[in-house]
């Protein structure tokens, strides 16, 4: 028998158009809403063990990228306000406030 939704896409039900209204997402990072493209990110990484996935923007995820390593990313976890206080993550979450969900920019270098 089919299956009725595929096995390699768990998120493929936010994508459908013909099921009603969409559900929009917010950011895990920053709290606001998603736009067109969204970043399922593994709080964990994958290389600690992470299984977990929570949506973000792409810049949200580069901020993280940039100024944290996975063995920090692995010992915060699910903690965000453990990551908001790191003062460059905090400085961005709160430039990033007001922008449009589909904001790009650049993000510094790596400050490690």
């Amino acid at each position: 028998m089919a299956r009725k939704h595929s096995k390699h896409d768990p998120y493929g039900d936010l994508h459908r158009d013909d099921e009603g209204p969409v559900i929009v997402p917010s950011c895990w990072l920053c709290g606001r809403l998603t736009g067109k493209t969204i970043v399922w990110h593994h709080p964990i990484p994958k290389s600690r063990g992470g299984r977990d996935v929570v949506p973000m923007h792409p810049v949200c995820q580069q901020t993280l990228i940039a100024n944290f390593t996975n063995s920090e990313l692995q010992r915060h976890g699910m903690d965000v306000e453990g990551l908001l206080a790191n003062p460059n993550v905090r400085k961005f979450v709160d430039w990033v406030a007001n922008k449009d969900p589909d904001f790009t920019a650049t993000t510094a270098k790596k400050q490690r």
